[in-house]
């Protein structure tokens, strides 16, 4: 009895009945199958991500094997999975910056929430996907990041115009922490600090990033205005804890961001639930719910919850962050989530195809 020639469209609907875990899409709606291939009823297929996923790779690749596999008549199956992480459209009228391909701001409306630890685990978690990442401290005021990554010293300027970024943890940085003693007040007015954040976003030689995340300060003033109005933003990351009041200013950020047309990537909440390092007790003491309830007024995706642990700070004060200090732990696994939620939500989004056009230039001759 002869066997059935196998057809693109078998494979195709083996695909479609498979969903990408971190997309939630299936593969050929997500248009992530490429190159079908059928020789003598042995399949070939490419896997292609948008976004940093080292740890998703050989899950996905053996899913998908498993799935062809099952197909009748099927030889043998071969499945390459690979990323390609791309630009994606921001704000009208902004150009983009070179050597970055996407721009994350991590904001909230309220100090002490957590958004500065959240942004760095955030950074090395997009990182530890495969990703490459660049961290920029835009807390003029109070940077923290020089902290929280273990660096020391000055950034070095090669051509007397521009600074090299600091590395760490295999981290691009720039932040104006690098440029002032530790103790040394910035008692400047908004325009000079405004002017300072655009240095450090326009100045420093990113060396093709794939994501740079931006730790904003909180609040909705000066900073995030310009951010808004001549940094080519991606999305943004609203970090908040449960309780009410931290809500109040979180919402007017996320808001602030709608104004000015930055999509909002989802809502982190932090401190979500307290641990006890003693007996293991379990205690929400900023109250319950708080970010889940935000994500629904508004029809923004809650990306993660992450607990009070005094590990997360020891760790991020040490200049050794949580995903650097304990890369398989369930914290950990969690920012891993988030930050691989937050890539698939840029990845969702329109490319930006400005490179890709040549530079007309028009010359008296």
């Amino acid at each position: 009895m002869a066997v059935a020639q196998l057809t693109e469209q078998d494979v195709q609907t083996a695909l479609k009945a498979l969903t990408d875990p971190n997309t939630k899409t299936d593969y050929v709606t997500g248009k992530s199958a490429k190159n079908i291939k059928i020789e003598s009823n042995n399949v070939s297929v490419d896997i292609l991500l948008g976004y940093p996923g080292k740890s998703q790779i050989e899950p996905i690749r053996k899913a998908v094997a498993d799935k062809l596999k099952t197909l009748p008549g099927v030889g043998s199956v071969t499945v390459n999975v690979s990323v390609k992480i791309v630009p994606h459209a921001v704000q009208r009228g902004v150009k983009l910056i070179p050597g970055v391909k996407n721009i994350i701001a991590v904001a909230s409306g309220k100090g002490g929430v957590g958004k500065s630890t959240t942004a760095v685990n955030l950074a090395l978690a997009l990182a530890a996907e495969g990703a490459s990442v660049g961290i920029l401290d835009a807390d003029i005021y109070g940077p923290s990041q020089p902290m929280m990554l273990g660096i020391a010293g000055r950034p070095e300027s090669k051509d007397g115009k521009s600074l090299e970024p600091m590395e760490a943890h295999g981290l691009q940085a720039m932040s104006i922490g690098f440029l002032i003693d530790t103790e040394t007040p910035m008692v400047w007015r908004g325009p000079m600090v405004t002017q300072a954040l655009e240095q450090l976003v326009n100045e420093t030689k990113w060396r093709d990033v794939d994501y740079l995340v931006v730790d904003l300060p909180p609040g909705t003033g000066d900073i995030q205005l310009t951010l808004a109005q001549r940094v080519p933003v991606t999305g943004a990351v609203i970090v908040t804890t449960p309780q009410d009041i931290a809500l109040i200013d979180a919402r007017k950020g996320l808001k602030m961001f709608e104004k000015v047309g930055i999509p909002i990537l989802g809502i982190v909440e932090n401190m979500s639930l307290h641990i006890c390092s003693k007996c293991g007790h379990e205690e929400h003491i900023f109250g319950e719910g708080g970010g889940s309830r935000m994500g629904a007024d508004y029809n923004v995706e809650l990306l993660g919850s992450l607990p009070l642990d005094i590990n997360i700070r020891k760790q991020a004060d040490s200049g050794k962050p949580t995903v650097v200090v304990d890369p398989d732990g369930r914290i950990s696994e969690i920012y891993r989530q988030i930050a691989r939620r937050v890539a698939v939500k840029i990845a969702e989004k329109q490319q930006d195809h400005s490179a890709a056009f040549p530079k007309i230039v028009v010359k008296n001759t």
